[in-house]
């Protein structure tokens, strides 16, 4: 860090104030493989600086970050900074071949950007098919210097949860069409439900005072699942979500999906001993494919020295819910609202755009065909995954898109529009239409190209996004970049905008950066469109980020500088192209070209 000068002014004769001290905080991550040993296997895992988690990044409201990503991997690299708007600063967004070229094995590039106007708990990812499964971290921003402290008790400690997935093979030999991981992880740890030849492996361990507040910083890195998260004999008062306040939520679970964070309390006033914390991942009942059921567990203990159970004493161990439950999750999601603090702006009224958005999967013919047979067996397609029955791909390009607009290097007439609406009308939640089947197949068909939808500087945007039960009916956590959204309902079903609309909440509902779909369901959302460049708009879970659910949000330029994109930073073409971000058989956007 460095300091920042400090003058003295005088108001009047009696006072004197200090303007605020920010400061650069500086980070070298070196990307590099490593040797790890699990479940009687030694992998193949890639880290950064050696750790899995990665390391944290802590700063306060109004630093300026740098890190210098240093890529030992033998893969091209970016790095994203999940939740951090990077206003007017696009270019360190870090989304291979759209905001830069990624960075390529043995080449360096440096990352720098400012945390202005957000605090809480935001985290980094690797931006590479598969590769954020270990490659990934926690971004901490604490209230500015010389603001008021949180708006929730003062905790005794602050504690990163980190929800992530063990893989026992290398991630990048994973056939993304049949695998799955071997175990669920809390901070890296699988915990004691696996063993190696009947040794238990070990698990994260949680130590507290008693009668002490521990705030939890909760995240999920997982690639595959949404998690219930419980800790027997305790409750979670939930204060934020996605580095923003929520109206405190007292709650004995919380049920979080990938890309999300929630900042949550938990007071230690059980009786002295060790209880057990569980992390289990669900999914959607059949017919829906289904994955085993690896939960991981650590321990809350209260300590010793204020008289806590001896460590061969059994946990308590929570009641957990039933895998397939998730109407837990649309109540644990639907019961957020929004505190009333001065960062958070009121719900726009106005609305200059609307877009219904239907997620799901599809198909289309290999090698170029215009007519193939479907199904599940079929040969002649390729499933895909889909918003309005387009499943993104990239071109091959030589330049990233953000700096070939802002050079004017090309017109980009190649990119196609996301529609309003999707081109099908059907019963979008039909549970016939999960299985294969004839149903089903005359709605699979579907195209792929570099689907956009570009948006005036300050537009309103209201986007529905409606799950399907074409081929499978999972949740989506749709994550968009740059921006927050203004999440103002949710519902079962098909949705319906003449009986809907009263279940708006204008008022303060939550305000985040990745909204969870439900499954078989909707959700309505509101942003503004106040933030020049390129922004990536997916679902966080990975395989359908690689297999299509994908489009750009472009923003254009406002009428001042101070609301157009500034040029890019001289480092920005740390070249790279967009086929060898990972074997092409594992990035699925470009099979079949």
């Amino acid at each position: 860090m460095h300091g920042c000068t400090t003058a003295a002014v005088i108001f009047f004769f009696f006072m004197t104030a200090f303007p605020a001290c920010a400061a650069v905080v500086e980070h070298t991550f070196v990307v590099s493989h490593m040797n790890m040993t699990h479940l009687c296997k030694e992998t193949r895992v890639m880290v950064v600086n050696g750790q899995l988690p990665g390391p944290a990044i802590e700063v306060t409201e109004g630093d300026s970050v740098v890190v210098h990503v240093v890529n030992k991997s033998p893969y091209n690299m970016t790095i994203h900074w999940h939740g951090v708007k990077q206003q007017l600063n696009c270019w360190a967004d870090g989304v291979p071949m759209i905001t830069q070229r990624p960075i390529l094995p043995n080449n360096n590039f440096t990352y720098r950007f400012d945390v202005s106007g957000q605090e809480g708990t935001l985290w980094w990812h690797a931006h590479v098919p598969l590769i954020r499964a270990t490659v990934h971290g926690i971004l901490i921003i604490r209230p500015g210097h010389g603001a008021v402290s949180y708006p929730f008790p003062k905790p005794h400690k602050e504690i990163p949860i980190i929800i992530g997935e063990w893989w026992s093979e290398d991630i990048a030999q994973v056939d993304t069409t049949v695998s799955y991981n071997s175990a669920s992880t809390i901070n890296g740890k699988l915990g004691d439900l696996y063993n190696c030849s009947g040794a238990m492996e070990q698990g994260y361990m949680m130590e507290v005072e008693p009668g002490e507040i521990y705030l939890l910083r909760v995240i999920n890195a997982a690639l595959l699942s949404e998690y219930y998260l419980k800790i027997a004999g305790h409750k979670f008062t939930v204060v934020a979500a996605d580095a923003n306040y929520v109206s405190p939520y007292t709650t004995d679970i919380i049920a979080i999906a990938p890309g999300q964070t929630f900042d949550a309390l938990v007071v230690a006033d059980a009786s002295p001993g060790r209880y057990y914390m569980v992390a289990l991942p669900n999914q959607p009942p059949k017919p829906d494919f289904q994955s085993p059921v690896l939960p991981s567990r650590g321990i809350l203990q209260y300590s010793n020295v204020a008289g806590g159970s001896q460590s061969g004493d059994v946990p308590m161990s929570p009641e957990m819910p039933d895998n397939h439950n998730n109407m837990l999750s649309f109540y644990f999601h639907g019961n957020l609202t929004n505190l009333h603090h001065p960062r958070h702006q009121p719900v726009p009224e106005r609305i200059d755009e609307r877009i219904f958005i239907t997620l799901g999967l599809g198909s289309v013919c290999r090698n170029g065909r215009q007519s193939c047979k479907r199904g599940d067996n079929s040969l002649e397609s390729l499933i895909v995954a889909t918003m309005n029955s387009m499943s993104f791909l990239l071109p091959n390009v030589s330049t990233a898109l953000l700096e070939a607009r802002y050079y004017n290097t090309s017109n980009m007439d190649w990119l196609q529009e996301l529609p309003d609406v999707p081109p099908r009308v059907f019963n979008f939640t039909d549970h016939s239409l999960i299985p294969a089947g004839p149903k089903e197949e005359k709605l699979e068909p579907s195209s792929r190209a570099a689907l956009a939808r570009r948006f005036r500087y300050g537009a309103v945007v209201e986007v529905v996004f409606q799950s399907t039960a074409l081929m499978q009916s999972d949740s989506n956590p749709m994550h968009l970049h740059g921006h927050n959204m203004f999440v103002l309902a949710q519902g079962h079903g098909n949705y319906d905008m003449a009986r809907d609309l009263a279940r708006y909440n204008l008022v303060n509902p939550p305000v985040v950066n990745t909204v969870l779909v439900p499954r078989l369901g909707w959700v309505a959302v509101r942003f503004v469109a106040d933030n020049p460049g390129i922004w990536y708009m997916h679902c966080h879970y990975e395989f359908h980020l690689t297999m299509g659910m994908v489009a750009l949000f472009i923003v254009e330029d406002g009428q001042t500088t101070n609301t157009s994109l500034p040029s890019p930073p001289a480092d920005i073409q740390a070249y790279g192209n967009a086929n060898n971000l990972m074997p092409d058989k594992y990035y699925l956007q470009n099979e079949e070209r």
